[in-house]
């Protein structure tokens, strides 16, 4: 029974929407054990029009920063950007210009800098200069669900981002 258009939308919609809250899980869980302090940075908009019920119209008032900017433990700076897809690949591109020039500038001030994605049932963080290099280390400009397997994370009910898999990449900044 093939989907249509609109319940393939919805179901992305939803798929995105768990995996942002488990991403969000892995902050408070980092957050509660003295590990870090990472917080969702909120689009910038502003509301246009009120409505009954918490709804309103508003206005996009400029470029989305990363989507997750916070300290760890001892100081250090992170910014990271969360995607995911249903697909079988992921595209650099789906980190917009903007994304990248401030995913850029913190990774040059020493941030601990990259992409936490998930593909299908792949959920890993894809340190920043592995992202940026994503034609040399693949020969294309997206990633495809079995190379992201070498920076797979754990899942344990929360993205768990800061800690790699065996045989992870280690670093991200």
């Amino acid at each position: 029974m093939a989907f249509s258009k609109k319940a393939r939308n919805r179901s992305n919609t939803d798929r995105g929407r768990l995996f942002e809250r488990l991403v969000d899980q892995a902050c408070l869980f980092y957050r509660n054990g003295g590990v870090a302090m990472i917080e969702k940075t909120p689009e910038p908009f502003r509301v246009v029009e009120k409505y009954d019920a918490g709804f309103f119209k508003g206005r996009f008032t400029g470029h989305a920063q990363p989507d997750y900017k916070g300290t760890l433990k001892g100081g250090r700076a992170i910014a990271f950007e969360a995607k995911m897809t249903g697909t079988d690949r992921i595209k650099k591109s789906v980190v917009t210009d903007f994304q990248t020039a401030c995913m850029n500038y913190h990774y040059h001030m020493g941030a601990y800098v990259g992409v936490v994605c998930m593909i299908k049932n792949t959920v890993a963080f894809v340190p920043w200069s592995d992202w940026l290099r994503m034609k040399e280390l693949f020969g294309r400009q997206y990633i495809l669900e079995k190379e992201l397997l070498r920076y797979q994370v754990p899942t344990p009910g929360f993205v768990d981002f800061l800690r790699q898999s065996e045989g992870g990449a280690g670093d991200a900044g």
